[in-house]
């Protein structure tokens, strides 16, 4: 079987919704938090290597928690995304206490990735038929023999990833033949009787419940590392932006390399119903979602 990595970005803490680490937050009827689902439908799509993205201060706490007992089910590795791991010839700007981003999370496990991966964000839930998608896409070794790297990403139908407790922020996709044209934040989106709105100030802008966005949910390979390197060199040398604020976020390095023809990304739409943990108020629906999906079978009571 072909050796293929679940990476989860876990190195961020919960500040909108209270303290406490949401990623390590209980969800599941007997005490499952959303990495458990995440990493239960990623083996069951054939997955077989997890690798954690923390904080290095987190690190005891996410063993005792969740990192031994899948360590019991499959081959475990730590990563440690920390502000201060910069390119030679760089250093921490002063006063800079925001991490680096989504982009620096992947590169902090460049030393344990020699296999094709999925990226996944800690506190998001995305379904079991978009594991099964990119996991067969990494196995079969998609656009290897191609002039163009190709890489792929999961699609989510923009209403089924909004939240009933206020506005979310999703990066809308453009695709063309199956590709990944481009991505467009678009922020404020609200859920409606109707479908779903972009609100901008008194603005009302109705919004196609059926277009495809990305989750940052991506299958990429090992020679991806060696791009984000490079970006990463180019993205700190880059005096625009605030330097105690601005981030290196796999999307927009992403969307970037599609517009230069650097690589295509194919899109894997799936059905499924994407949820997380927004807001306060998201984590009572979460539970109760978990409930039913274990209620129909789709979940075993304890695992």
């Amino acid at each position: 079987m072909k050796k293929t990595a679940l990476v989860i970005m876990a190195a961020g803490i919960g500040s909108r919704f209270g303290k406490g680490i949401k990623q390590l937050a209980p969800v599941g009827p007997t005490g499952q938090i959303i990495m458990d689902y995440s990493i239960h439908d990623a083996l069951e799509a054939g997955f077989n290597k997890v690798v954690f993205i923390i904080r290095r201060d987190l690190y005891d706490e996410f063993r005792e928690i969740i990192g031994d007992r899948i360590a019991e089910k499959t081959e475990v590795a730590y990563a440690f995304q920390e502000l201060s791991d910069l390119p030679e010839g760089f250093s921490l700007p002063e006063g800079r206490t925001k991490p680096w981003g989504t982009g620096q999370a992947v590169l902090a496990a460049a030393d344990v990735l020699t296999e094709p991966f999925m990226v996944i964000n800690a506190d998001d839930y995305y379904g079991k038929e978009a594991y099964r998608l990119v996991h067969d896409y990494l196995a079969e070794g998609h656009g290897e023999d191609d002039s163009v790297r190709h890489i792929c990403m999961a699609g989510f139908r923009l209403g089924n990833t909004l939240s009933e407790h206020g506005g979310v922020t999703r990066g809308i996709c453009c695709i063309e033949n199956g590709c990944l044209a481009g991505v467009t934040e678009t922020r404020n989106i609200f859920k409606t009787p109707e479908g779903a709105e972009i609100r901008d100030g008194d603005e009302r802008i109705p919004a196609d419940t059926e277009n495809l966005v990305s989750m940052n949910m991506w299958g990429l390979t090992p020679d991806f590392v060696e791009i984000l390197k490079k970006g990463f060199v180019s993205f700190l040398a880059d005096d625009s932006g605030d330097p105690l604020k601005k981030e290196y976020l796999l999307p927009t390095l992403i969307d970037q390399l599609i517009r230069s023809g650097q690589i295509k990304v194919d899109v894997l739409e799936t059905a499924d119903e994407w949820f997380g943990v927004t807001y306060q108020e998201d984590k009572e629906a979460v539970a109760a979602a978990f409930r039913k999906l274990t209620d129909e079978g789709i979940y075993p009571e304890h695992f």
